[in-house]
């Protein structure tokens, strides 16, 4: 069985598109309440604290946990509570370059043992007029996402590029979740659906 530790519907898409069929249990965790060192530190954190909170709850299966936050200039930034919020984070973001950095951890229930780690993709962000970020934010589709954007939605048409994994940017790396399968002596192959 497996099972993620997440509300994120883009998540949820991708693991089903790549033949998985998990189980969602969100595991509530409170994300204002941690701080780390660095947006990187801080992602695996969380991810470990949320996969934690669910396989706490189980007997088995493998729990898949993964936090997402854009880094820019080194500080992190999580997701935006209001449309106001989000169109100031757009105002810093526009003609930049950040990094969206996914913790990502898998918990073998049974076995007690976990394996973790963070993909990073780099984000390069078009210039949107004044206009244009009120009208996206006005859609409410940047609220509750890291980095105040959804690449495969409204947010796709202002960003100009990438440089890695797409799948980390829709919030779970497909290669990195298969070789922390692997470290734990599992196949993806072997759930596929």
């Amino acid at each position: 069985m497996i099972v993620l530790a997440s509300a994120s519907p883009a998540r949820l898409a991708l693991l089903r598109g790549a033949g998985l069929d998990p189980k969602v249990i969100v595991s509530g965790v409170d994300e204002e309440s941690f701080s780390a060192y660095s947006p990187a530190a801080l992602s695996l954190d969380l991810a470990k604290a949320k996969a934690s909170a669910v396989a706490g709850g189980l007997d088995e299966g493998l729990v898949i946990g993964c936090d997402s936050i854009l880094e820019l200039d080194g500080r992190p930034y999580g997701k935006p509570a209001t449309n106001e919020e989000a169109a100031e984070r757009w105002r810093v973001l526009r003609g930049r370059t950040g990094r969206l950095v996914t913790g990502h951890c898998v918990i073998d229930v049974a076995a007690g043992r976990q394996a973790a780690e963070v993909a990073t993709t780099v984000i390069h962000f078009g210039q949107p007029s004044d206009d244009e970020i009120a009208a996206y934010t006005a859609t409410g589709e940047p609220l509750g996402l890291a980095g105040a954007f959804s690449i495969e939605g409204r947010g796709g048409w202002f960003v100009d590029g990438i440089d890695g994994d797409h799948g980390n940017v829709l919030g779970i790396s497909l290669p990195l979740t298969r070789r922390l399968f692997e470290e734990l002596g599992y196949t993806v192959t072997s759930f596929w659906r």
